[in-house]
């Protein structure tokens, strides 16, 4: 009986180590696919050439080992060669906000083209995307900077 077992022992090991690898390496599914036929022919093999009894013990070590090797495939991920090794964070100087964009609040310029409500406009020589603060304002209108959100620049129209 255990030279029965050996073959669906060693499927059950190819599985999972499978399912492994799909979070390292890129597949596109493809070692999934694999994978699961791999575990279903294991479980049929067994069902069929072994005894239901057995069966019923590799499905209970396949509703542990699947979860498990999922969760080392994660772990794992990070290692992996088509992941970002570097957490980027503001410790590191990276940020999704320009700061230097906030000096830019009160001063003043023009619409380059039409803001209905975003487009572009110069503001102390600079060309800036820019979003309106509500109001349709025409091409070349005096414009003032009254808010920086991050990287949004909003302008209203400058009042006389």
């Amino acid at each position: 009986m255990t030279s029965d077992l050996t073959l669906p022992i060693v499927l059950q090991l190819l599985g999972v180590t499978t399912i492994i690898a799909e979070f390292v390496l890129p597949s596109a599914g493809l070692l999934t696919v694999t994978a699961m036929a791999v575990l279903g022919y294991s479980l049929f093999h067994v069902f069929c050439y072994v005894s239901a009894e057995a069966g019923m013990y590799f499905v209970a070590a396949d509703v542990v080992m699947i979860p498990l090797s999922i969760l080392v495939g994660i772990k794992l991920i990070a290692s992996s060669p088509v992941t970002l090794r570097k957490t980027l964070t503001s410790e590191n100087g990276v940020s999704s906000q320009d700061s230097d964009l906030q000096i830019l609040v009160g001063k003043s310029g023009r619409a380059l083209t039409d803001l209905r409500p975003a487009g572009k406009a110069i503001i102390d020589g600079n060309r800036f995307d820019v979003v309106s603060s509500g109001d349709y304002i025409e091409k070349n209108d005096p414009i003032v900077v009254s808010a920086v959100n991050g990287n949004r620049i909003v302008v209203r129209i400058m009042e006389n």
